[in-house]
């Protein structure tokens, strides 16, 4: 009986982690526009995402009653508290990287360390050292990720010396952070869903950037599409994608969860191939390949556990 429970469980959380995964892949075009078309800087675009995302899933717990249900509590406060500054430090560490390295090193480096860093943190925490296949999958992820960027990285250019040392470590200081939030959200706090815990999450890490952005969102051009572009963003990569990850963290391992973080790079790298017109190459596509087949070792290995 417990094996037709668990199993189902399984392969529901595999189900939302792949799709928070996709989602986020999404972000970078929508934010990409947004800076381009809004004037925007790559702040205020983070801002908005999390403050506009944060309201966008308050509106919806209130619309459907659910708001109600959100338990209170000095748990649940600490819990949303925890959450909006890890999601405000990862992305300021993280455009704080693009703006001393590049967008392909600082997207490399930050997500590529999230499973290493979640990794070390869930074998120091078990005392005891990870699975092999564990291990395989992560190594095999490294190693298309570095594959599907390398080309990019080629071209465009980087700081040097202490730039790009600066550079390399708001980087993973923005993959400490997510790994964090990944490990303290798959312990939930009783009677809080994945929803409210989003929602109010990313409405306190937009609070807590609007000094950062303030000026450049009073000062952006918020036509029409620019607002569609705003709302897709908030929406979609964020409230949508962000609630999958915390529900898939209930039943998935740590490790598992932060693997499935680089479908990000993967599915911006195909839709900018489809819609851009971006060639990935041969090297891209082994990537890619490799990237698939490490989120395959990860969820054979989610579904043996």
């Amino acid at each position: 009986m417990s094996i037709s429970v668990v199993a189902p469980a399984k392969d529901r959380a595999a189900v939302a982690l792949v799709t928070a995964g996709v989602l986020w892949g999404t972000g970078g075009l929508a934010g990409s526009f947004l800076s381009a078309q809004g004037n925007l800087h790559p702040l205020a675009v983070a801002g908005c995402r999390l403050l506009f995302g944060g309201l966008c899933a308050i509106g919806y717990l209130l619309v459907t009653g659910q708001l109600r249900a959100v338990p209170r509590g000095r748990a649940v406060l600490v819990r949303l508290l925890v959450v909006g500054v890890l999601l405000a430090e990862f992305q300021v560490s993280y455009f704080a990287s693009v703006a001393l390295t590049s967008v392909s090193l600082a997207t490399m480096t930050t997500i590529g360390s999230v499973p290493v860093f979640v990794a070390v943190a869930t074998t120091i925490r078990d005392r005891r050292l990870p699975a092999p296949a564990t291990v395989a999958a992560v190594v095999i992820a490294l190693a298309g990720l570095a594959l599907l960027t390398s080309s990019s990285i080629g071209t465009e250019g980087t700081g040097g010396g202490g730039v790009l040392v600066g550079g390399l470590a708001c980087a993973l200081a923005a993959g400490a952070g997510f790994a964090v939030l990944t490990l303290v959200n798959g312990k939930p706090v009783a009677g809080l869903e994945p929803l409210p815990t989003i929602a109010f999450g990313c409405l306190a890490g937009g609070v807590l950037l609007v000094p950062l952005s303030l000026g450049s969102v009073l000062s952006a051009d918020w036509r029409p599409e620019v607002m569609a572009a705003a709302l897709f963003l908030a929406v979609c990569p964020t409230a949508v994608a962000y609630a999958a990850y915390f529900r898939g963290l209930r039943t998935a391992h740590p490790v598992v969860a932060a693997l499935a973080a680089l479908l990000e790079p993967l599915v911006a790298a195909l839709l900018a191939a489809l819609l851009l017109d971006e060639r990935l190459g041969l090297t891209g596509w082994c990537g890619a390949a490799l990237l698939v087949g490490a989120l395959g070792v990860a969820s054979v290995r989610q579904q043996r556990g």
